[in-house]
């Protein structure tokens, strides 16, 4: 028996057909009130009270994430963002981690090919001693060599042991072929390779260059006063020094066009799990809002179309899904499952036929009220502060 790995790029106008009538009605999203302050040294605050729990939470981005990882070095802004949490001058790991056990708080970090993000929370009595261990793991993490060494041969084994399975890597095979030498076709997380050429220096140097406050945006949401919490910031971050950053330019990727296949065979296997595909959209094109309740319907939820015909009526599958990845430039749309080997043929054509009919046939009102009504749902309850969106 074989499972068959299947990517096919095909060129999909599915969501436009549909995109008329829901331009006629306007979405809208009224927030809380927030302060937003930008410091000295460039750092953007963005500060909302919220008093109905004493808890505080942060969520910091820096505007750079693993497209600006150099060739044959794909993996850094990954790894540089694991190591955040590894050690400073003040503080080992085991230190770190002992502070935050102690006082029940969180913080981890991570990166997507656009920018990095670390997030934090703390209860509202530990806001100092949160604030200065945040303030110290983003200005003067020092990469140990031993942390380092221990994370890079950790993500290694993780992508050797990832091969075995499918679904592991299928999206990574499947980014690369549709993006080709575009930088979104790199593996943000790195390969057996890429990884293994990182030293501590080019983490260093890449934590230097872009860990800067002039690149960084850093949100807090809590039981806090916004005057105070930005003189406690300022007090703490106002330090961090900033210098230019060299910003990535993004060429807009091309389409496919026509059809395309890639056909990884894996002759242990028993099931095929395939993708099909080609260029979505940004995440500041006018019409995701639209976009998003289209793709609710076709495949974003448990009884969207592609997942009724291939697992509800058909048993083909146990799961069938689509997708916008939402980026600087257009991200990836994707139709995702899996099946036994031998109804591969069968699920594929069905695929396709759920495709055809649904741009044949839009939406109907029915249809349209079921999706919003489902993402609206999504959203925090109503309250005197906080307006549902209205679609």
């Amino acid at each position: 028996m074989k499972r068959v790995i299947l990517v096919s790029l095909v060129m999909l106008a599915v969501m436009s057909a549909t995109l008329s009538p829901l331009r006629a009605q306007e979405a809208g999203l009224k927030l809380p009130p927030y302060k937003k302050v930008k410091l000295k040294n460039g750092l953007t605050l963005l500060l909302m009270e919220r008093h109905e729990l004493p808890l505080i939470s942060f969520e910091l981005i820096v505007k750079t994430g693993s497209v600006a990882d150099p060739s044959g070095k794909e993996g850094l802004a990954a790894v540089t963002a694991e190591l955040l949490r590894k050690g400073t001058p003040m503080r080992s790991a085991d230190k770190i981690s002992e502070e935050l056990d102690f006082v029940g708080a969180t913080f981890g970090a991570g990166s997507n090919p656009d920018y990095t993000s670390a997030s934090a929370e703390f209860v509202k009595k530990d806001l100092g001693s949160g604030l200065a261990l945040l303030a110290d793991l983003l200005e003067n993490a020092n990469f140990p060599q031993e942390e380092v060494g221990k994370a890079l041969a950790r993500r290694i084994d993780g992508i050797k042991a990832a091969k075995d399975q499918a679904q592991g890597v299928i999206r990574t095979y499947y980014n690369s072929y549709l993006y080709g030498g575009h930088p979104y076709g790199r593996p943000g997380g790195g390969d057996e390779k890429s990884l293994a050429s990182i030293s501590r220096e080019d983490i260093v140097r890449f934590h230097r260059d872009y860990y800067v406050p002039d690149n960084s945006i850093l949100a807090v949401v809590g039981d806090f006063n916004a005057g105070e919490m930005e003189r406690a910031i300022t007090d703490k971050l106002g330090g961090w020094v900033s210098r230019p950053v060299v910003e990535v330019k993004l060429p807009e990727p091309v389409p496919v066009k026509g059809k395309k296949l890639l056909l990884i065979d894996k002759p242990d296997s028993v099931q095929t799990f395939f993708m099909l595909g080609n260029l979505g959209v940004s995440r500041t094109n006018p019409d995701r809002v639209y976009i998003n309740v289209v793709n609710t319907l076709f495949g974003g939820r448990f009884t969207s179309l592609i997942n009724t015909e291939l697992r509800i009526k058909s048993g083909l599958t146990y799961g069938a899904n689509s997708f916008f990845d939402l980026r600087k430039v257009s991200g990836p749309f994707a139709i995702s499952s899996f099946t036994r080997n031998a109804t591969t043929e069968q699920a594929l054509d069905m695929t396709l036929d759920v495709i055809k009919r649904f741009h044949e046939n839009g939406v109907t009102d029915e249809q349209l009220k079921s999706a919003k009504s489902y993402i609206k749902g999504q959203f925090p309850p109503v309250d005197r502060d906080f307006r549902r969106s209205r679609f």
